[in-house]
């Protein structure tokens, strides 16, 4: 069961997405939510076969899935953009890790892990990349998505506490329809006959590819840049004062006498 100290003694004044101190925990708490999107997704998906008598509106299906990949770029690229904006304000690396990250993760968690899947199990998947078919329109949702988490990042305390606490859930949902939408839309029509492997799989399908792109990777390139700056920071002291422990000691001069001052 996940310990209280584990999910819930965490500061909210922060208002962030992250809140444990490394992966496993992160993984570990956000299972209950991956567990729960994906059962919704699959309900959903369920009515949606169950009114299709034919059971073969796989149009409608491709249409649905490129819908939701595309809402799942947005969310992911707003979550990615404000995680990285709370530990680091480098506007180049921040533009760069809030596009590539969600491209590289929800292009494996609503397409390549589908895709992989539905092989293992014996079906005759196809490999569909919407960044090579439709580059235009993922890259508009994503733009919006990192602009939507730059401004959210600038946002009060309580403004992004009501955001991070439905958001995540939100995400790993829509997340969850693209995924099992792939699986119809691409090979998969029949996948209720397999339906327990189905749901194993694309609860790992989306937990980690979301728990990473919301909040692992851009906290830890942010931290890393922070590290390197402040290291920079302390050889260029040690350059000017080598004598000195810069970590410890800051000389500087006194403007009225030009002594030494040690602080």
């Amino acid at each position: 069961m996940c310990k209280k100290d584990l999910c819930d003694n965490h500061d909210h004044s922060h208002a962030i997405l992250e809140r444990h101190s490394n992966i496993k925990d992160e993984i570990y708490c956000h299972l209950p939510i991956a567990i729960f999107s994906v059962a919704f997704s699959m309900i959903v998906l369920s009515f949606l076969g169950y009114f299709d008598v034919s059971g073969s509106n796989l149009k409608g299906a491709h249409r649905l899935f490129h819908n939701f990949h595309f809402l799942h770029l947005l969310f992911a690229g707003t979550g990615t953009m404000l995680t990285f904006r709370r530990y680091s304000k480098n506007v180049g690396l921040g533009i760069l890790i809030g596009f590539l990250v969600p491209a590289i993760f929800c292009t494996t968690s609503d397409a390549l892990l589908p895709y992989v899947g539905g092989t293992v199990l014996g079906i005759d998947m196809e490999l569909h990349w919407c960044f090579f078919h439709h580059i235009k329109t993922v890259s508009i949702f994503l733009i919006i998505g990192m602009i939507n988490g730059w401004i959210m990042s600038g946002h009060d305390i309580n403004k992004q506490l009501f955001y991070s606490q439905g958001f995540h859930f939100l995400h790993i949902f829509i997340s969850s329809m693209a995924s099992i939408l792939y699986l119809v839309s691409f090979g998969f029509s029949d996948w209720h006959k397999q339906m327990g492997v189905v749901f194993i799989f694309l609860i790992a399908a989306v937990l980690v590819p979301c728990t990473f792109s919301d909040i692992v990777v851009p906290m830890i390139f942010a931290k890393f840049n922070k590290k390197s700056l402040k290291t920079g920071h302390t050889n260029c002291l040690n350059n000017i004062y080598p004598a000195c422990n810069a970590n410890s000691i800051t000389t500087v001069f006194s403007a009225k006498d030009g002594k030494e001052v040690n602080k």
